[in-house]
């Protein structure tokens, strides 16, 4: 019966797999975590392996079936979500390096890897029209420029190749042994025209890459659907049956941004929180938003365009703020003695200092750019600043940045929604998941900068829950996705802006805009020294 059936959602991170059982309520039975490397020879470039990855996939469903308590034929479907990034693979499926130095087991380009800014300046020199679906301009972060580096800078291992894949489809095939691709995937990442169903040729002509179609999975299939059920080596590497079905895959983010506002798409707002932040707003008629990624149609949520935002470091730019503290170690210290977050005693910081000071950071300015400008900006150069300095040391120094930076991140949040809204979306409800929902200053600060209500689900891991969303909708439990949605995802709390706040958050808001043009000039004055 349809009802002892379970389904597993695989979220792959960029640190993490995580693997969750949930029944088609939504309820999750059980949970598992592996940890996944990442490779940085230096800067700027950022590898994994797709053999420890698979190792980590295999471990973490295990762990989690076992944990659910379920026999291993009654999980009916299985979902994959991962990050955007490339993944070579050569003749029965071995690894072509991508590596600089050839190391074979580093196989996959990240999608934060910021390598190909040659690549990336020549495929926007083109002008081509495709380009108004990415924004105006395609990012360093996807796949087009990686592909076009690995073309220039290693031709024979381009050429080796067989198959090139987006990490998710790649673990489908891993999977089930389907050539197939996600719409998501290659609309939002490859510049696939999904609404015209192709490819753009000419611009993949023009910066050379005319026979990539070649080297790319022969059938692109929509959200929702099944290429085929696990093979035999994966049945036994996963401990589950042949006959459990695999669901086409999807961009992490995106299954985040799905159980969010599948069942609630006109006027909301999705944030997914991570390593990096995704937003993601869905629409019935194509929005070109300048600097926003999309439209992008039926890559999240079949039947709608989508807009998708972002911020290149979120979660890691705060732990590497954290980090740069002299009272970083007596923040790691209190935590362990009191088994706890380090990011609950450093809300206790926060707390305190607002208690003697009514705005910490009210000369303490940051511009979180450390990684470039995702969304609205499009701008890979840009870089982070702190504005406001002075010679206070100790736990203060690392309480004041600390709330700085997260409202910088509020404000990046905040410019995306504006620039969304300017274009003509009209965002009236937004909705978070991911890591920072369980850092209660995060989101009282989202709230308080956005000045709007900030929405939350019950499901705690709304990325792994929409994975499984897929993997239930393929499965034929549910119709369609909404109706998956509707029955899978419950909302949660709701955090509800501070009034009093909101003209200090308008001045700040006017300084962060301000600080991205003083950088520009900064940069511009300086260019000469390259």
């Amino acid at each position: 019966m349809d009802g002892d059936r379970v389904y597993l959602g695989v979220d792959v991170g960029s640190a993490s797999v995580r693997a969750g059982v949930f029944d088609d309520a939504g309820r999750r039975l059980a949970f598992a975590v592996r940890p996944i490397q990442q490779f940085r020879p230096r800067a700027n470039f950022v590898e994994q392996s797709t053999a420890d990855i698979w190792a980590a996939v295999c471990a973490a469903i295990r762990e989690a079936v076992t944990r659910a308590g379920v026999a291993a034929d009654a999980v009916a479907a299985v979902g994959f979500d991962a990050t955007c990034s490339l993944v070579a693979v050569g003749p029965g499926g071995a690894s072509v390096s991508v590596a600089e130095d050839g190391a074979v087991e580093r196989d996959i380009v990240m999608w934060m890897d910021h390598r190909a800014v040659e690549e990336t300046a020549a495929i926007n020199a083109t002008r081509d029209p495709a380009l108004a679906y990415v924004g105006g301009e395609v990012s360093i972060e996807m796949e087009l420029p990686k592909l076009l580096w690995l073309r220039r800078r290693f031709p024979d291992r381009f050429a080796a190749a067989q198959r090139f894949f987006d990490l998710a489809d790649y673990l489908v095939w891993r999977s089930c042994g389907a050539d197939t691709a996600s719409v998501c995937t290659l609309t939002c990442k490859w510049n696939y025209l999904a609404h015209e169903a192709r490819f753009p040729d000419a611009m993949l002509r023009a910066v050379g890459l005319g026979d990539l179609g070649a080297k790319l999975p022969a059938r692109v299939l929509p959200l929702g659907s099944s290429p085929g059920t696990l093979t035999a080596a994966a049945a036994a590497a996963f401990g589950l049956s042949r006959e459990v079905i695999v669901a086409t895959g999807i961009i992490d983010a995106h299954a985040g941004g799905l159980a969010l506002v599948g069942t609630r798409p006109a006027g909301s707002l999705a944030l997914i929180g991570g390593t990096s932040n995704c937003h993601m707003v869905v629409s019935p008629q194509p929005i070109m938003v300048p600097g926003v990624w999309g439209p992008y149609f039926g890559a999240m949520l079949p039947g709608y365009w989508l807009n998708e935002g972002g911020q290149s470091a979120a979660g890691a730019l705060l732990d590497w703020t954290l980090r740069q503290g002299e009272a970083w170690p007596l923040a790691e210290e209190a935590a362990a003695r009191d088994r706890r977050s380090a990011y609950a005693v450093l809300n206790d910081w926060v707390a305190d200092l607002a208690a003697r000071e009514p705005w910490p950071t009210r000369h303490l300015h940051v511009l979180p750019d450390h990684h470039g400008n995702r969304s609205p900006r499009a701008n890979p150069q840009a870089r982070g600043m702190l504005s406001g300095l002075t010679l206070e040391g100790g736990r203060d120094a690392l309480a004041r940045v600390y709330l700085a930076t997260l409202q910088a991140l509020a404000y990046g949040t905040r410019h995306i929604v504006d620039s969304l809204n300017a274009a003509g979306h009209r965002i009236e409800h937004l909705v978070m998941c991911g890591g920072g929902t369980k850092n209660p200053l995060l989101l009282q600060e989202h709230a308080d900068a956005l000045g709007q209500d900030l929405h939350l689900v019950e499901e705690e891991d709304a990325v792994t829950l929409g994975a499984a969303l897929l993997a239930a909708t393929a499965s034929g439990r549910f119709a369609d996705l909404p109706a998956a949605a509707a029955a899978m995802v419950r909302p949660g709390g709701r955090v509800a802006p501070r009034a009093d706040t909101r003209p200090f958050h308008a001045a700040k808001y006017e300084v962060f805009l301000q600080l991205y043009d003083d950088q520009q000039r900064h940069q511009a004055r300086m260019a000469h020294w390259q």
